[in-house]
């Protein structure tokens, strides 16, 4: 099938799973997209029942949609682009102990936990995965997805600081995380040594050069700003910087999405503040508001009929239940460790460990680093059961942490 015409089907049933959610159901547009992607992916399924070939026929046009690089290499630069637009830099700097540590000592350490845990849990339900695989489980699941959070957070009314941390988090640590996974795969395939000086070149070379890449293209679309007065111009000047931007990273061998993270905190920021007219603030956040929302529903379109290709048994979705606990006590000791440390010096809000715990959601990054895996037994174990916690996340913790939060504020 023709891209055009694999475009054409998702823009359609986005469109149409937008309507229907807004018009009906009425949940938050990220869970409501998604869920009917999942409704729709069930009916395929049954239609394989009395039409096999037309099934079949439709299952294989998903199966040629590159999850991982349509996501990885397309929409997150954009997503994560819209969603750095605004945050208020003064905000996130008051926060930044908090937001650094967890992005990169918090994912760390949750990679070791789930890891550890899932290779007890599997051993024990008789699935061989082998420990390097589960710690790679553990980089690709802990990590907090900011498409899924910051769609969800706009609808939760969470207070201001805990807004900030938590979506300052998911903007940084899915780099960090990507980082991990790199490593990790690398050393499950047997391409890299476990060296401590190597990994922390890696770690370097894609975190820190994805850091001062950010920067540059920042303060260089900023100045481009300030020269000119004109909206259209403006606009594709910050198209430019995010689909130029996350070109350069991956031809430099440097993290795109923090490049692109620190090149909007930018841009939304001082660029917002000095470079720019009324007019063409006001143009500019309407032009990255809807090309977010219908990205966002592009995307859970995507991860709702991914349902219909996956390799599911009543083993695994079994060993995914258990797994949920599993990632989200990694996830509240990964926040509760260094969160209590800080409290020595620093105030936070009430209760912050178990929101941020449970407001820590899980999406497509997830999915797309687990369908990144080569074929094999591994690829088979993970993705299901990755998925399985990823829709948990979506739609019970989306859905949940808004009265969560106005429980434990009050």
């Amino acid at each position: 099938m023709e891209i055009i015409d694999l475009s054409a089907i998702l823009i359609t049933l986005a469109a149409l799973f937008s309507f229907v959610n807004y018009r009906y159901i009425k949940l938050p547009p990220v869970i409501g997209v998604m869920i009917l992607g999942m409704v729709f992916s069930l009916m395929l399924l049954l239609l394989q029942i009395p039409f096999p070939h037309a099934g079949e026929t439709v299952k294989q046009a998903i199966l040629e949609i590159d999850f991982n690089k349509t996501l990885m290499h397309g929409m997150l630069s954009f997503l994560l682009f819209a969603g750095a637009l605004h945050v208020n830099l003064n905000d996130l700097v008051e926060q930044k102990w908090v937001v650094g540590i967890l992005a990169t000592i918090g994912v760390a350490s949750s990679t070791l936990i789930v890891g550890t845990l899932s290779w007890l849990l599997l051993y024990c339900l008789d699935i061989n995965l082998s420990f390097i695989y589960c710690l790679l489980f553990g980089a690709l699941i802990s990590p907090t997805d900011p498409i899924a959070v910051l769609g969800i957070l706009k609808k939760a009314k969470v207070p201001k600081s805990l807004e900030v941390k938590i979506s300052g988090e998911s903007l940084f640590n899915d780099g960090v995380g990507v980082v991990i996974f790199i490593v990790i795969s690398g050393i499950a395939a047997g391409s890299s040594h476990v060296d401590g000086g190597s990994i922390f070149l890696l770690f370097i070379e894609e975190a820190v050069g994805g850091l001062l890449l950010g920067l540059v293209l920042g303060f260089s679309a900023y100045k481009l700003l300030s020269l000119v007065d004109d909206y259209k111009v403006e606009v594709l000047l910050s198209l430019a910087i995010v689909i130029g931007g996350d070109s350069l990273a991956r031809a430099i061998h440097t993290s795109g999405p923090i490049a692109i993270v620190v090149a909007g905190l930018f841009i939304g920021n001082k660029g917002r503040l000095f470079a720019m007219s009324d007019n063409t603030r006001m143009r500019l956040d309407n032009f990255w508001e809807l090309l977010d929302e219908i990205l966002n529903a592009l995307l859970f379109v995507l991860i709702g009929l991914e349902l219909s290709v996956l390799p599911f048994n009543k083993g695994i979705i079994f060993a995914g239940a258990l797994m949920i606990p599993v990632v989200l006590f990694s996830r509240f000791t990964a926040v509760g460790l260094p969160v209590n440390l800080l409290k020595l010096k620093h105030e936070f809000s009430p209760n912050i460990v178990k929101i941020m715990t449970w407001g820590g959601l899980r999406g497509g990054i997830s999915v797309a680093l687990a369908l990144s895996i080569p074929n094999g037994e591994a690829r088979a174990i993970i993705l299901p059961i990755t998925y399985i916690i990823v829709v948990f996340s979506i739609i019970f913790q989306g859905l949940t942490i808004g009265p969560l939060v106005k429980k434990l504020c009050r």
